[in-house]
């Protein structure tokens, strides 16, 4: 039975050893090797000379993360409480545009944003503008909240979806108040819907290359448009676009295990 479950699992493993812990190996690798293979740590101390770039995609992703998770809670929220129909529509409207091509998706922007664009053209019939909207970090940040949008409000509403009526109305009948019970019932059963949408909205965010470079037109350089301009751009240095990803990975895993510390006791011990 053992050898049955060992040979079962076997495909995943040759998966995560081929697609993750080799390519894991090769980053690490050039990390910390100079382009003759020999060890150095320059790569790393080089990292620090990009802090401004680190710093605005991090600012970047964060607004984005905020303004997804305020627009997408009250949503999420109505959709659990909605009839099962209800809820099936809403659910396809809010998948439907991840059906279009990303690429596809954010040129569509570009198209409604640009000075002679449908937006400031739409403006302009009323004598307003025309606004420079493209290749700003307001067009970075709204190109990232609207592609990474349903990754905030589907986890909330899964989560929002198994909350009892019964608790609301509990809190209700011990004199709670209506903030009470949204503070001190909703949040802290939602907290793993909304540490689930943080990540997958932030994580996503920060790493972006399309979204900057077609929305914010090179100008507005996240740490995405720096990995990819050391392995494919003129810049070409392998070893220093593996040291920027290993940094940006630990800071991945930092904030992982920041969040998963609101993710394991927060349901149980604060209510009312």
């Amino acid at each position: 039975m053992l050898f049955k479950a060992k040979a079962a699992s076997s495909p995943y493993i040759i998966w995560l050893i081929i697609f993750i812990l080799v390519p894991l190996f090769l980053v690490a690798f050039f990390a910390f090797t100079d382009s003759d293979n020999n060890f150095t740590i320059e790569n790393i101390i080089k990292v620090g000379d990009f802090a401004p770039v680190f710093i605005r995609s991090i600012s970047l992703g964060f607004y984005a993360t905020v303004i997804c998770l305020i627009a997408a809670y009250p949503l999420s929220f109505f959709m659990s409480r909605m009839g099962a129909r209800n809820q099936k529509l809403f659910v396809m409207l809010i998948m439907l545009p991840m059906w279009v091509n990303f690429l596809l998706r954010t040129y569509a922007w570009m198209a409604i944003l640009e000075t002679n664009g449908i937006l400031n053209t739409f403006l302009g019939n009323f004598g307003i503008g025309p606004f420079q909207m493209i290749n700003t970090q307001g067009a970075v940040v709204l190109g990232m909240v609207y592609n990474y949008m349903p990754f905030m409000i589907l986890p909330l509403y899964t989560v929002l979806i198994k909350i009892d009526n019964s608790l609301i109305e509990a809190a209700q009948d011990l004199g709670a108040g209506t903030l009470k019970v949204f503070v001190r019932v909703i949040i802290p059963l939602s907290m793993p819907g909304i540490t689930s949408g943080i990540a997958m909205v932030f994580v996503p965010s920060v790493s972006t290359f399309i979204i900057s470079r077609m929305l914010g037109g090179g100008s507005n350089m996240l740490i995405g448009d720096l990995i990819d301009q050391q392995f494919l751009g003129n810049a070409y240095n392998p070893n220093l676009g593996s040291a920027i990803s290993l940094v940006l990975m630990l800071f991945i895993l930092l904030s992982m295990a920041f969040l998963n510390q609101f993710d394991d006791d927060e349901t149980g011990d604060k209510l009312i």
